[in-house]
């Protein structure tokens, strides 16, 4: 039985285990503190070191991926959700080094709700990673990959509903993560 199951799932190869997206930067459920609001590195006071991110089992066919990490906590405080990262990454990649969203030039990002009037940032400044600042309580953190059978063609700086329609009928597949984020 056991050589069966060796056997098969050589055969099945890892896509049989679906899409999964994983981060070291996440221990037992919480973020690290170093890629939100206690870290060190930020923009005008905009957590800028995004976590590292890496994912297996993708869908054959991928031509590009989607990120998005949102905070749905947010909504009783801001009125909607906050949008943390928005990027569009190469398919051949299969993951993101931790600070990505400032060293790497392959992928595109859109713009994070820190372009809203509570975060005032510019649209250049928001269009990167913007860490977890729970103003109230500690929030859970959600981020989705998507596998896509086409190529998004954006500029950096984009907004999220022109991702979605982009990447309308082209989804693939998609994994999520989550990760909460402590107060003090």
């Amino acid at each position: 039985m056991k050589k069966s199951l060796v056997l098969g799932t050589l055969l099945l190869g890892a896509s049989a285990f679906g899409f999964e997206l994983t981060s070291s930067g996440i221990e037992n459920g919480y973020i690290k503190e170093k890629y939100g609001q206690y870290g060190t590195e930020n923009i005008k006071g905009m957590p800028s070191l995004s976590l590292p991110l890496e994912w297996k089992g993708v869908p054959e066919g991928t031509k590009s991926f989607a990120l998005v990490m949102q905070d749905y906590d947010a909504i009783p405080v801001t009125g909607f959700s906050w949008i943390h990262w928005v990027a569009v990454v190469p398919g051949s990649y299969t993951k993101l080094e931790e600070n990505a969203s400032l060293t790497n030039k392959d992928i595109i990002q859109g713009v994070n709700s820190w372009i809203s009037s509570m975060g005032g940032l510019s649209k250049a400044e928001a269009s990167h990673f913007g860490g977890p600042a729970p103003p109230d309580k500690e929030h859970t953190y959600e981020i989705t990959i998507y596998a896509l059978d086409k190529e998004i063609k954006l500029e950096n700086g984009y907004y999220l509903n022109e991702l979605y329609k982009e990447m309308e009928g082209h989804v693939l597949d998609s994994a999520t993560l989550e990760g909460v984020y402590k107060t003090k």
